[in-house]
């Protein structure tokens, strides 16, 4: 028989997120070693849970759950999105406007099967969320990376920005509050952004899965604001982190801008949609009890709460360690510190996190896998209580003093 292969449409396709070092931690663990996973944001193995209202009312609706639903969603998660987008100052968002779907991860697939033809160049931030570089180029896109400038508290180099348009640019990706960097962006920051994409003509992407996880001072401003009437604008958001059901898998996508210039593209967007049937429809019964009930991140992201006082933690303990800086992060769940070129000679950062995985049974992820262009950076998840991450950095902090 002849071999069965990939398809080369996965050529170029990377999720490092979940790539070899977690092959290499099952293999680990299947030997009977305890692995400590910061290598991904789920919530719920680090104690966190889902507001108890979020879980009876969908309990309560799950006898209407059996059947398919609408494909953009049903009507009363829809209309909370659509409500919540209006109380932001979009009043011209509609019900019809709004995709409802299993997770971000879903509906960004979906909206760059629909959006891009073989070959459209699509911006994508650097260091990124590696699903967007992937989705990309699996919809036959090339991902081209604009810098994000570590000097500048992770923010976009906009003149980096410019220089990267060229007539295929179709597409302007910003993720705001940023995963990996924990950046968030200033006003002027997205109105600088947004007249990029006006000045260009591009359709701006904006992931923001974690607009309600901020520390301190920080302000979330939504793309969508700041796009009138000429920016097309796809705002990207969802339960999994605010609201700690990562496995319940709903998101959504709001769809603002001049919507009659985009008649074709979101038919093509309704036929995938059609396609995968509908969304996860218990999880969809969620949506209006998270968006219009307390809203419990609050006591998570102040002083005293648990993901602001890991967060600061982190920050400082990676700090402590020589030859180690790490932005302070202003918002999500991560840090994303630097190691020192020249106290620190790493060639190839995913062996090196695979070699702290073997000798600290530690899992965190290498900076390239966030197609950040150099091996000089990781990022850890910052959700374990604070006595855990002390204790995994102390770990970290024993395996890097090897290496210098």
């Amino acid at each position: 028989m002849r071999p069965i292969r990939q398809s080369k449409k996965l050529q170029g396709v990377r999720y490092d997120v979940r790539g070899p070092i977690l092959v290499e931690a099952q293999r680990l663990e299947a030997e009977g070693h305890r692995i400590l996973k910061l290598n991904i944001g789920n919530t719920a193995p680090f104690g966190f849970e889902a507001p108890e209202q979020i879980l009876a009312d969908m309990m309560h609706h799950l006898p209407q759950s059996q059947g398919y639903a609408d494909s953009q969603g049903i009507w009363s998660a829809r209309t909370a999105v659509m409500h919540y987008y209006q109380s932001h100052g979009l009043r011209d968002v509609g019900v019809e406007d709004i995709f409802i779907g299993n997770g971000v991860s879903e509906l960004i697939s979906m909206v760059l099967q629909a959006f891009v033809d073989d070959g459209n160049e699509i911006l994508v931030p650097a260091p990124d969320y590696p699903l967007w570089t992937g989705a990309v180029t699996l919809a036959g896109g090339i991902p081209v990376h604009y810098r994000c400038d570590e000097d500048d508290d992770w923010n976009p180099d906009l003149a980096d920005i410019e220089a990267k348009i060229t007539e295929n640019t179709h597409a302007l990706v910003i993720i705001n509050p940023n995963n990996p960097t924990g950046a968030v962006y200033s006003e002027a920051t997205v109105k600088a952004l947004v007249d990029i994409a006006r000045r260009h003509q591009l359709v701006v992407m904006a992931d923001e899965i974690y607009e309600k996880i901020l520390f301190e001072d920080a302000q979330h401003h939504h793309v969508a604001t700041h796009g009138g009437n000429d920016v097309l604008c796809l705002t990207f958001s969802g339960l999994s982190k605010a609201y700690r059901v990562c496995g319940f898998r709903a998101g959504w996508v709001m769809i603002s801008g001049p919507k009659e210039l985009a008649t074709d593209f979101l038919e093509g967007l309704t036929l995938i949609a059609n396609m995968r049937m509908c969304a996860n429809v218990p999880a969809q019964h969620a949506i209006q009890t998270a968006l219009g009930g307390y809203q419990s991140v609050e006591e998570l992201i102040g002083p005293g709460g648990r993901f602001y006082e890991q967060s600061m933690l982190a920050h400082d303990l990676l700090n402590a360690i020589p030859g180690v800086s790490n932005v302070r992060p202003r918002g999500a769940l991560y840090c994303f510190p630097r190691l020192d070129p020249e106290v620190y000679a790493i060639e190839d950062d995913q062996a090196f996190v695979i070699d702290l995985l073997r000798a600290k049974k530690i899992l965190v992820t290498h900076g390239t896998g966030f197609n950040w262009p150099t091996p000089d950076h990781f990022r850890l998840v910052t959700l374990p209580e604070a006595s855990v991450l002390e204790e995994a950095i102390g770990r970290i902090a024993d395996f890097l003093a090897t290496r210098r």
